[in-house]
């Protein structure tokens, strides 16, 4: 069944791809710069599965990044499309020459919007109490890197630049550090930028789903600990005699301990939960979490995909109060696939904590 499926996908996305394809055809025959027609297309089917080609063999690494371009083209290409279409079907304006340069600008102006908002990252501030015990806190709040061949060594020393500035007490990175595989982040020596974070009680981060994706865990967190990155895989530590920090593996690996194993016995003492996936909000709520930090659903990153991730998720961007427990889901310092954010943008949270407890 699962095959059939999959053949199936596959038809319509071959679909999709004839059908940009023979729109950018047809313009190009307007303006009379269409040549060689099998050498087209089989330049539009290798940059549509160049994603895949990419995953084939460490050489042929390049095509995935020519592959995050073509996601970026496949969405805004098919809207554009579409409309384009539409006009010409059902309107007077029949000229496919202008037609189809207006369409190419408004990529382009696309493009170079969504380029600005995912490389240009800005700072979100949050502020709560909390009814328990303690002194003020401050926490940074980051995930989705997705750190890799474009979310680059310079854009997370961004990160790096952005948290320093604020005096964290704590640094919590809620997930997705890298782009599947760590080899760019190692090969990049990123872990220089990462081990320049300065902190008061540390810098903590779980897993997110791209990192089982790559299937190379045990080289991210010995990567993740080099760079002074303490990486909680199912675990809860007591941090600084302050509070207790819960790191859960994410929702994709099926095996992972249930919250009610990681509770802390002290109940006196915050609790606050890192669980890359927002997918269930009522069992910490139920457990007496005080802080609930998520990332994972980028906001969609490129409109109109936010539609799909508000469906999905209880809470799938910011900030919101469930009785006892504060929940913030970060959009991401990064971004997956093109490196370009419409409706959405990099950022991080720095969140500060007030304490109303009696002493």
């Amino acid at each position: 069944m699962k095959w059939l499926i999959g053949i199936i996908v596959i038809l319509i996305y071959c679909g999709i791809t004839f059908y940009l394809g023979w729109n950018l055809k047809k313009w190009l025959v307007a303006i009379n710069v269409f040549r060689f027609e099998w050498a087209y297309w089989a330049i539009i089917f290798t940059l549509a599965f160049s994603m895949m080609i990419g995953r084939l063999h460490e050489a042929l690494k390049p095509f995935a990044i020519i592959g995050n371009y073509w996601m970026f083209i496949l969405q805004y290409g098919l809207l554009i499309c579409l409309i384009v279409n539409i006009i010409v079907w059902f309107t007077p304006l029949k000229n496919i020459v202008w037609l189809g340069v207006a369409g190419v600008a408004a990529l382009a102006v696309i493009f170079m919007i969504g380029t600005y908002y995912a490389y240009t990252p800005v700072t979100r501030e949050l502020s709560f109490a909390i009814d328990k015990e303690g002194e003020p806190l401050r926490v940074v709040v980051a995930s989705d890197f997705h750190l890799g061949a474009l979310s680059n060594k310079g854009h997370l020393q961004k990160f790096v630049d952005k948290a320093n500035a604020v005096e964290p007490d704590v640094v919590l990175l809620v997930g997705d550090l890298i782009d599947d595989d760590p080899s760019w982040y190692i090969e990049d020596g990123m872990h220089e930028v990462m081990k320049q974070l300065k902190t008061t009680y540390g810098v903590y981060g779980v897993l997110g789903n791209h990192e089982y994706y790559g299937g190379k865990i045990p080289l991210l967190v010995e990567e993740m600990e080099a760079s002074n990155v303490k990486m909680l895989l199912d675990e809860t530590i007591l941090v600084g005699n302050r509070f207790y920090l819960t790191g859960q593996e994410d929702v994709t690996n099926k095996k992972r301990a249930a919250l009610s194993q990681l509770k802390p016995d002290n109940e006196g003492k915050p609790w606050f939960v890192m669980n890359h996936t927002p997918n269930d909000l009522q069992t910490p709520i139920q457990a007496g979490v005080d802080f609930h930090v998520s990332g994972h659903t980028h906001k969609g990153q490129m409109w109109p995909n936010h539609l799909i991730t508000s469906r999905i998720f209880e809470l799938d961007y910011g900030y919101e109060q469930k009785k006892q427990m504060h929940t913030l889901v970060s959009s991401g310092f990064g971004f997956w696939g093109p490196p370009t954010r419409v409706g959405s943008q990099s950022e991080l949270w720095v969140v500060d904590i007030e304490f109303k407890g009696e002493k």
